[in-house]
């Protein structure tokens, strides 16, 4: 099994979007990049920790390539916002991608230069490439939010 780590707004939705991907063995939402061990949810709300909500990806790379996964990445959600996603603003929300190696940072560099020269965007791509910083999980009732509230509800709330 393989390992990323992509940051695109409120992890929720992100979360839902990966976890639905054939290839991808498990995932969960957590804080990353910032300067504070073990923040919660609180702290990176403030604004004081430096994290960003961010999703972990296990994936299969025989079954779904980081490649793959990059382009549902720049799909599911808005690229040129700088520090948010629709509603939600604040660094936590920024748009950034966690190579975990070598490879991985390559294939990012080149992926993020073809969707800067794709045309899909009227403004330029905000989104940072970061260095691999340790993963905080987030608290239990974040793990596979949407899915919860699908169960207990019938429908869940949509992040983007």
């Amino acid at each position: 099994m393989a390992v990323a780590v992509f940051a695109a707004g409120c992890f929720w939705g992100v979360e839902e979007t990966f976890r639905q991907l054939e290839g991808v063995t498990g995932t969960a939402v957590g804080y990353t990049g910032g300067h504070r061990a073990d923040p919660n949810y609180k702290e990176v709300c403030r604004g004081d920790t430096g994290h960003s909500e961010a999703v972990r990806v296990e994936f299969d790379p025989e079954r779904i390539t980081y490649d793959q996964l990059l382009e549902v990445f720049w799909a599911c959600h808005d690229p040129t916002q700088l520090n948010r996603q629709g509603p939600d603003v604040g660094d936590q929300y920024r748009s950034a991608i966690y190579p975990q190696d070598a490879g991985q940072e390559a294939l990012a560099k080149a992926s993020l230069a073809r969707e800067e020269a794709s045309g899909h965007h009227r403004r330029p791509i905000a989104t940072a490439l970061e260095p691999t910083a340790p993963f905080w999980m987030a608290e239990d009732y974040h793990q596979q939010y949407v899915a919860k509230q699908k169960a207990k509800y019938g429908t869940a709330p949509s992040c983007h």
